[in-house]
């Protein structure tokens, strides 16, 4: 049986059919499979991974929201910087303003509670008091912990997830599991009619009689994808092994166009000593912030955000010849800190911060965790310690017990290293980092031994990039054509081609999910 695409379809075989297939099992996937079956459509869902939920389920399960679609609109254009089209970006704002009351829907199958968080959007731009946050606070009865124990979430996105799952079962939607979609099959006028999988070893040809939604993330865990997109490498996964690129290959072999493939959703981080161990770790989460005019008011949210009140943040970022080279504490660190890490030296051929070296002193191991590690993955578990000393002792982090041991760990001048540190403890009593704009609040001095260090890497949590859709979920060629049957839903293509916003991964999942279920289904059996 062959896997590749075909010209002909009147008489091909099919091992099995159904109207709707639906290629990946995360808040996308679960989505799109829920609105096509609503609709009338027998649904199939493909899970290449043993078990469900994709990245979605170590999200932090807050849904973004939008309170003013006109608003939310004005910000999503000004954060895209015009690589989304405007109609694209009008219905995702519309669908914003409706996901909650469907959130809540779903949350009948199994009780849960949800809940309604304020919070802005993450820069000052136009529209960014449109927003806010829905998520799953409990579920009677489950302890999320046993119901998934190879997870390992930011908070609520595991209890999100369950409630998805849920709802999936309840309607008696099949999932086939460890079950890796190849290729889609088409006609001779470019209709996609089916996929080709593998599953337990044996390649079996399915017949979509209405469409094929992809719905099965990006290329996170593909460094060879990351290769030809991104400048610097390498950059580890957070998470998740499964988005390895699968959907935007198959969309690409049917003709589709692709955007947005240099953003991804990333920050810094380290490598755990273990080199079974298959993710990066992110630096802890902390509270995002914004910059604040003289004079300009501000109001404090539920979900952090406060003016320019960032939290005490007890490292700084060292290239590889001892300076600073960063804003350590960027508004929204866990987007766009990974960015400065990858600056080209073309008169030396490097990156002279990648790897970087991550700073701190004993004040500031005392603070909090700096590491968070997540995963979905068997076999995997790992807490990072509150003290950071279990960390030190696996060697994650190292300790130093003077400047200059530190100046000889880290390779640099201890002239060049003792001037860093001067100068940015003289910041600190300042308040105010004269070099990068770091907020005063969360500035601490690295003055008290011992100094502990370790490499910091680029870190990609999920990509943008992947096939163009309009704004009903078609996935279209490079001509702008939509292909016949052919959507997407989530990660896969998403509409942040600049800038992203916290929660909006998890709305896109849900509006673009409804609106390719509902669309696929409307389609007209063949």
């Amino acid at each position: 049986m062959t896997d590749s695409t075909s010209p002909e379809t009147t008489d091909q075989e099919w091992d099995e059919e159904t109207d709707v297939i639906v290629v990946g099992f995360g808040f996308a996937g679960g989505a799109a499979a829920i609105s096509a079956h609503d609709e009338g459509s027998d649904v199939l869902i493909v899970e290449k991974m043993p078990h469900p939920g994709g990245i979605s389920i170590c999200s932090a399960g807050g849904v973004r929201i939008s309170r003013d679609p006109d608003g939310t609109f004005e910000y999503l254009k000004a954060t895209n910087a015009g690589t989304t089209p405007d109609d694209v970006l009008r219905r995702f704002a519309d669908g914003m303003a409706e996901v909650e009351d469907f959130i809540r829907e779903l949350a009948d199958v199994n009780g849960a509670t949800v809940i309604n968080r304020a919070g802005l959007g993450n820069y000052p731009l136009p529209g960014r008091n449109s927003f806010a946050f829905v998520m799953i606070e409990d579920i009677p009865g489950v302890d999320i912990d046993e119901t998934y124990p190879y997870v390992r979430s930011l908070g609520a996105g595991s209890r999100l997830f369950k409630v998805v799952e849920d709802n999936v079962k309840h309607r008696r939607i099949p999932v086939y599991t460890s079950c890796r979609a190849h290729r889609l099959v088409t006609g001779p006028d470019r209709t996609v009619q089916g996929l080709v999988v593998e599953r337990d070893g044996e390649k079996r040809r399915i017949r979509a009689r209405r469409g094929v939604v992809l719905a099965c993330g990006g290329f996170e865990a593909d460094p060879s994808m990351q290769m030809q997109y991104w400048q610097g490498q390498p950059v580890f996964a957070t998470a998740f092994r499964g988005n390895t690129g699968d959907g935007i290959r198959m969309a690409q072999d049917v003709g589709a166009d692709l955007w947005h493939m240099w953003h991804y959703h990333g920050t810094y981080g380290f490598k755990h000593t273990d080199p079974d161990y298959p993710f990066g770790i992110r630096t802890k989460r902390l509270p995002d912030w914004f910059p604040v005019a003289e004079g300009e008011e501000t109001v404090e949210w539920d979900s952090g955000f406060a003016g320019d009140r960032a939290v005490r943040m007890p490292w700084i970022l060292l290239d590889r010849d001892g300076g600073r080279f960063m804003n350590e504490y960027e508004p929204y660190m866990q987007d766009t800190g990974h960015r400065p890490m990858q600056r080209f030296r073309p008169e030396t051929q490097d990156y002279p911060a990648l790897p970087g070296w991550f700073v701190f002193d004993e004040e500031g191991r005392k603070t909090f965790p700096v590491g968070q590690p997540l995963y979905n993955e068997e076999g995997v578990d790992f807490r990072w310690s509150q003290d950071n000393q279990a960390e030190v002792q696996l060697g994650i982090l190292k300790a130093a017990g003077s400047l200059a041991e530190l100046a000889a760990a880290l390779s640099v001048d201890e002239a060049v290293l003792s001037a860093t540190l001067e100068r940015y403890n003289g910041y600190c009593t300042a308040g105010e980092d004269g070099a990068f704009g770091r907020p005063a609040s969360s500035m601490m001095p690295v003055a008290t031994p011992p100094f502990y260090y370790a490499t910091a890497w680029p870190l990609v949590s999920n990509t943008q990039g992947g096939p163009v859709h309009d704004s009903r979920q078609r996935i279209l060629d490079v001509f702008g054509d939509p292909i016949p049957r052919l959507y997407a839903a989530g990660e896969l293509g998403s509409v942040f081609g600049h800038l992203y916003i916290g929660g909006g991964n998890l709305s896109e999942c849900f509006v673009g999910g409804r609106a390719a279920g509902a669309g696929v289904a409307g389609e007209e059996a063949l």
